[in-house]
């Protein structure tokens, strides 16, 4: 348990048997009246952000949840086999909870796993990773007047937007959140 006075962004509340992240807060004292919490709250499971008013001094169940960096391993069908790093205990996460994030990791790639009570919540990558082009078409520039982009497969099987000027088997920065395109890596 914790106090509206004790929260922080990243904090994760257990609020009517659902967890809720911290995304922003601000302590409000108005000139008449108590004061009291304005919070941006977003359901850890769906993604879902809400705003959220609580009053100063107001207990809040807090969940403990344990962000730990583990190995990607393999898929063996129906989960994502993790093993963590200091245990060397092996995780099975299902599919629907590593969701879009699949599309971006390798075998032996790191990632950041959240549990709470050994219940998988969400795998994070970081905020970059490096791919190799599997397959695109040669560019053809044309008469445009800014760059344009083709659709490439990437060794991980995932189909992202890349310049024109970008070739089969150049290695290439791609943000998995939004699977943009930020670079090429020198070899």
């Amino acid at each position: 348990m914790a106090t509206t006075n004790d929260l922080k962004n990243g904090l994760v509340l257990n609020l009517d048997g659902q967890l809720w992240s911290v995304v922003n807060f601000q302590h409000v004292k108005p000139g008449k009246g108590a004061a009291f919490v304005r919070t941006t709250l977003k359901n850890v499971l769906s993604g879902k952000v809400v705003d959220k008013t609580f009053n100063a001094g107001l207990k809040v169940e807090t969940a403990n949840v344990d962000r730990r960096e583990m190995t990607y391993l393999y898929n063996d069908g129906t989960d994502y086999v993790f093993m963590d790093q200091d245990t060397y205990d092996q995780v099975g996460v299902p599919a629907d909870v590593v969701g879009g994030m699949a599309d971006f990791m390798l075998e032996n790639s790191n990632v950041v796993v959240a549990r709470h009570d050994d219940t998988p919540l969400y795998v994070e990558l970081p905020t970059s990773v490096e791919l190799v082009i599997e397959h695109t078409d040669p560019g053809v520039q044309g008469d445009r007047s800014t760059g344009g982009t083709k659709p490439a497969s990437l060794e991980t099987g995932a189909e992202v937007q890349v310049p024109l000027f970008l070739n089969t088997g150049d290695k290439v920065k791609i943000d998995p959140r939004d699977r943009r395109y930020l670079g090429r890596v020198n070899k």
